[in-house]
């Protein structure tokens, strides 16, 4: 029967790490981890390719404190290939906690789709000086995909290679196989996505993330942890699962930085944050990532994402400090002087319901919000 030995899945909220004997202090702990074996960051943090998410003024800021940007493919490739030129050519002095190549310049990606156009896509990209490619699709376990990678790397043996989205060990081999230097990790957790409830597919992020860097972990290949994450704990969580890095786009979508829209709701700042999912990023260039055309009429496209609005929240540096500042509170309860032995150190507890309830701020009405919390 399908049903017998059937696996259980968990997700960050089902979660809470025990804490460890320590004598570490937040402040001192090293956060720097790696986007793939050659690309060091100092902070873990990446940007999600969204086109309201992820142009160069993002992607500069983002940089600039220690992370990097992934530039979004809902533009021609000359546009891309400026916006990559644009992340290259800004200033990193002053910034002492700035990620940049051999060159000085700050550290920027790119994403590409499997389309008929990947390998002119990534020839201006290289061309743009692009330390990372993402081959970015919503099931990035899909011959296409696969195709794709295996396509590029032949082309470019030591370009830096990024495939996903995947959640099974299975798919992390097949594209380690064809040449990926790093996988991202996730389908359906993000918080505009509705993939699970469209198709009925995917798994619960903590589960999947934990497969996928089990099996990586001795393969010489980087994990990110890619949506599903509302809070800084829900980061220290994914890497103490075994991610390397996590991509985040809620979170940055309310930066000043980020390319969304400004509207004002209800007396309150806000800004338009969109599914690469859904009808209105498909239209404009999103569609393939979901194997669909978006050259068909919009009546004829199946959404698997929402237009939404997120709270306008300040820039991307303070809310990169608020992020690692939790990261550093959680290792130093974990007894983690690094990620590597936030991994190691890391014990679990399964929660119930009333526990995520215990968890959150309850049973008062908070009169003052603070910097790196909202229900």
């Amino acid at each position: 029967m399908k049903l017998d030995n059937i696996q259980l899945g968990l997700t960050y909220d089902d979660l809470l790490l025990i804490p460890q004997k320590s004598d570490v202090v937040p402040s001192e702990v090293k956060i720097d981890s790696y986007l793939t074996p050659k690309i060091h960051l100092n902070v873990p943090i990446v940007s999600s390719a969204m086109d309201t998410v992820t142009e160069h003024e993002l992607a500069i800021a983002l940089a600039r404190v220690g992370g990097i940007g992934v530039i979004h493919k809902n533009m021609s490739i000359e546009d891309q290939a400026k916006e990559v030129a644009l992340v290259k050519n800004a200033s990193s002095e002053g910034y002492e906690n700035a990620v940049k190549d051999s060159n000085g310049c700050l550290l920027c990606a790119a994403a590409i789709g499997a389309g008929g156009n990947a390998l002119d896509r990534v020839a201006a990209l290289v061309n743009a000086n692009v330390d990372a490619i993402v081959v970015d699709s919503a099931h990035g376990h899909s011959s296409n995909i696969i195709k794709t990678v295996k396509m590029i790397r032949e082309t470019y043996p030591s370009l830096q290679l990024i495939a996903g989205n995947i959640v099974t060990k299975e798919a992390a081999k097949d594209l380690i196989d064809a040449g990926a230097n790093a996988v991202k990790v996730g389908i359906g957790p993000g918080s505009i996505c509705t993939t699970r409830v469209v198709s009925g597919v995917g798994m619960p992020q903590a589960s999947a993330v934990d497969e996928v860097a089990s099996f990586c972990k001795d393969k010489g290949v980087c994990v990110i942890a890619d949506g599903g994450l509302k809070y800084s704990g829900d980061i220290v969580k994914a890497l103490a699962l075994g991610a390397d890095t996590v991509m985040l786009g809620s979170l940055l979508a309310r930066c000043i930085e980020a390319p969304g829209e400004v509207k004002e709701i209800n007396g309150k700042k806000m800004k338009v944050y969109v599914g690469m999912g859904s009808l209105a990023a498909m239209k404009r260039g999103s569609a393939d990532r979901y194997f669909q055309k978006s050259t068909v009429a919009v009546e004829k496209l199946v959404p698997e994402g929402i237009e939404a609005v997120v709270p306008c929240s300040g820039c991307v540096a303070d809310t990169i400090y608020q992020l690692c500042g939790g990261l550093r509170s959680g290792m130093g309860y974990c007894g983690a002087k690094n990620i590597e032995e936030l991994k190691y150190n890391a014990h679990f507890v399964r929660i119930t319901n009333a526990g995520l309830v215990e968890s959150h701020p309850h049973d008062v009405n908070i009169t003052t919000s603070a910097p790196n919390y909202s229900k």
